[in-house]
């Protein structure tokens, strides 16, 4: 499949153009919101965890040089921490092109820290996409965020504003703990 996935995701049909959908952000649309939306709350869902194993040809590094982005990877007994926005439908326009580089919406069933649920979409970079990186040893992605950036800034920056968002809404996730402490001894 090709990284760039803007056609495709304007081909996704399951839900109600007229009306408002919740988006799972789990990555830089955490702390990085440059949409209007009508909500905004604190979810996660189940089945999958983040990894830092999708390539940025285009935010944090170049199509030379690809940064190192979060995808959601299935895993069974997995829970994912982030934010749900409800967001009108035309606000899908500006987010097929932030989320372009090998990401495609996909139906999720949201839970909210108050324990009501939703569908939503959520944005998921599979392996079969033209970026996708894969796994590497922890340091080695450590050490490549470190030594990356693109149009959107350092890779790093955007390694330590999500871990910082993690912790301010109280979420655990030791992958991104982990890589955040190896950056820092890189740094050192």
């Amino acid at each position: 499949m090709t990284a760039n996935t803007i056609e495709i995701n304007r081909l996704m049909a399951d839900f109600d153009p007229h009306e408002p959908v919740w988006v799972f952000g789990y990555g830089s649309l955490i702390y990085k919101v440059d949409f209007p939306y009508l909500q905004r709350r604190p979810a996660s869902i189940r089945h999958y965890a983040r990894r830092f194993w999708q390539g940025s040809h285009d935010h944090r590094g170049t199509p030379d040089s690809p940064g190192r982005v979060v995808t959601l990877i299935e895993e069974q007994d997995a829970h994912c921490g982030g934010v749900a926005y409800l967001i009108t439908p035309g606000e899908f326009e500006h987010l097929d092109y932030r989320e372009k580089n090998g990401y495609l919406r996909v139906a999720t069933e949201l839970t909210f820290d108050d324990g009501n649920h939703a569908t939503g979409v959520v944005y998921i970079a599979r392996e079969d996409n033209g970026a996708f990186l894969g796994p590497a040893p922890e340091r080695d992605i450590a050490q490549h965020i470190a030594s990356s950036q693109g149009p959107s800034g350092h890779n790093s920056d955007y390694l330590t504003e999500l871990a910082q968002s993690l912790r301010e809404l109280c979420y655990e996730d030791e992958h991104v703990f982990r890589l955040e402490k190896y950056l820092a001894e890189i740094s050192c």
